[in-house]
């Protein structure tokens, strides 16, 4: 039964949209429920397949504002909303994740004096001038309702002296997985297609800024593909070919016969990759926990991880360390298996009647 009140949901990259996908199933049955797309995300590979893919409602409003620098892109998405929340009043605002959306939807509705939800709220990397960490840690500062994946983000919160609003939800892009399991696995034409053999493959994503902005990082990334005996599917972000084009690097790769360099992949094939392959090394925060749910053991091309209790179920941080690399690839380990549920319920249903029962109290 829906309640009266409108709900926006501000969304501009991918790893928000999976979190959007079980979320709005259940929201638009109890509220009035707007989906803001910024652009972020602008190119079809990493934004329009995901919506028909994952059957997410089409964006109520497109701000279109992609391609540009972090404090541009933030600068105007803030503007943006500020008009549009001006405009149409919502009840609450919710924002996914730690991009530049999350934070111009958080600081645009707080300004406003507009109740935010954090999905994802309270992880912490614990590098401080990391893009993602500075909005997350901001948004939190900014939201009443801090939906938490993990018991370490409720501590990391507490820690942090905030300690209303809390809400232990679990994981959406868990349920999301789980839900999505037999498509993923009945997908096996796209490794047909990309002469790939389960098992005898490794899948590699890289696109975290302090990884492809340094010319050092994409000669490590290089060096360590022609060690590698083993061939590795790349679908590669826009902004990293762009980059390794400028820094003359992209003619290595391709001529790499074991590294299979294709365009950005929609949902259903990016997981039907991490789930046939022998390993997953990316710098992705969502990836990490997709694989790992699904089997695949991981290397995480960073320094850190946000994720710090998937450390203990399959995760190996190795960086750009060649050395550690190659020992983790050719002994990858096993994975532990996580449920997405928490006391049983679905995080989906959880955020919902927590944002219902929050409306009502308004």
């Amino acid at each position: 039964m829906k309640i009266k009140g409108t709900v926006f949901s501000i969304v501009g990259a991918r790893p928000q949209f999976i979190k959007l996908a079980p979320l709005a199933k259940v929201l638009s049955k109890k509220v009035r429920h707007v989906i803001v797309h910024t652009g972020q995300h602008y190119d079809h590979n990493m934004s329009g397949v995901f919506f028909r893919q994952l059957g997410i409602p089409r964006a109520t409003i497109n701000l279109n504002i992609g391609g540009v620098t972090h404090g541009a892109m933030t600068g105007r998405m803030l503007e943006e909303l500020e008009a549009l929340f001006i405009r149409r009043r919502p009840d609450a605002v919710i924002v996914y994740g730690d991009t530049n959306s999350t934070l111009a939807g958080a600081l645009a509705a707080a300004k406003l004096s507009i109740p935010v939800a954090h999905v994802e709220s309270g992880l912490r990397s614990f590098v401080p001038d990391m893009p993602e960490e500075i909005n997350r840690r901001v948004t939190d500062q900014l939201a009443q309702l801090l939906f938490c994946p993990t018991e370490t983000a409720i501590r990391n919160l507490r820690r942090e002296g905030i300690k209303e609003g809390l809400v232990r939800s679990g994981d959406l892009m868990y349920e999301l997985l789980h839900d999505s399991r037999s498509m993923i696995r009945s997908n096996k034409d796209f490794l047909s297609a990309q002469g790939l053999v389960p098992n005898q493959f490794g899948l590699l994503t890289f696109h975290r800024a302090s990884n492809t902005d340094s010319r050092d990082n994409l000669v490590c990334l290089c060096d360590i593909l022609d060690e590698i005996e083993l061939p590795i599917l790349f679908p590669l972000h826009p902004r990293t070919r762009k980059l390794l084009q400028k820094s003359r690097l992209l003619t290595r790769l391709t001529k790499n016969k074991n590294v299979n360099i294709c365009d950005p992949l929609g949902y259903r094939d990016l997981l039907t990759a991490a789930c046939f392959a022998r390993f997953v090394m990316t710098d992705s925060g969502g990836l990490q926990k997709e694989a790992l749910f699904l089997g695949t053991p991981v290397l995480t091309l960073r320094d850190e991880t946000e994720w710090v209790e998937l450390l203990k179920m399959g995760n190996r941080l190795v960086s750009l360390d060649k050395r550690k690399v190659m020992a983790a690839w050719k002994r990858p380990g096993k994975v532990s298996q996580i449920d997405h549920r928490v006391d049983g319920k679905r995080p989906s249903h959880i955020i919902a009647s927590s944002l219902v029962t929050f409306l009502k109290g308004v």
